[in-house]
């Protein structure tokens, strides 16, 4: 029976499998700087992908500004490269430079359509201050307040004005 006390008194370690999976604090320290590392790399390049992103925006913005005209320029030399052409001829008649002009201004239309670029003519129109420029007043058969005559055409590029009309606008008559 000794034998039987003796088996039962002594007891048999266990194996505990959670005590040996456990990191130890040293690991888990270890493995906390690892990700802290991991993470701080990322958020450097993270970091560096922004300001480069940021540059190359900035540049993108410098070169639309500075070549923002180019398409429309190109169309401007036609125009030039055709009154050029029209002072170069030595024997031209008045009628050979007239109709030259007049192509040479329909070139330069054509190149104001494409880029929406609208004159203003405002003959007959209410004086609109946004888009006119009055420098008379004159008593006219006209309603006051209204465009008689346009001394210089104005010009819009997308509704938005460059250069107002320079107007004569009727006033109401003395009686």
């Amino acid at each position: 029976m000794q034998s039987e006390v003796n088996e039962q008194a002594a007891p048999q370690p266990e194996e505990n499998p959670q005590a040996e999976t456990m990191p130890s604090t040293e690991e888990l320290l270890k493995q906390a700087e690892s990700k802290a590392q991991e993470h701080h790399d990322a958020w450097l390049r993270a970091k560096a992908e922004t300001e480069n992103m940021r540059k190359r925006a900035q540049e993108d913005v410098s070169k639309a500004h500075k070549f923002a005209v180019e398409n429309f320029s190109n169309e401007l030399l036609a125009v030039k490269d055709s009154l050029e052409a029209a002072l170069a001829i030595e024997n031209a008649t008045i009628e050979n430079l007239k109709s030259g002009v007049e192509l040479t201004l329909k070139q330069l239309n054509a190149a104001f359509q494409k880029f929406n670029l609208t004159e203003v003519n405002p003959v007959g129109e209410k004086f609109d201050p946004h888009k006119h420029q009055a420098m008379a007043m004159v008593e006219a058969d006209a309603e006051p307040n209204t465009v008689v005559s346009v001394m210089q055409k104005g010009y819009q590029l997308h509704e938005r004005v460059l250069r107002p009309a320079l107007v004569t606008v009727a006033k109401a008559k003395n009686q």
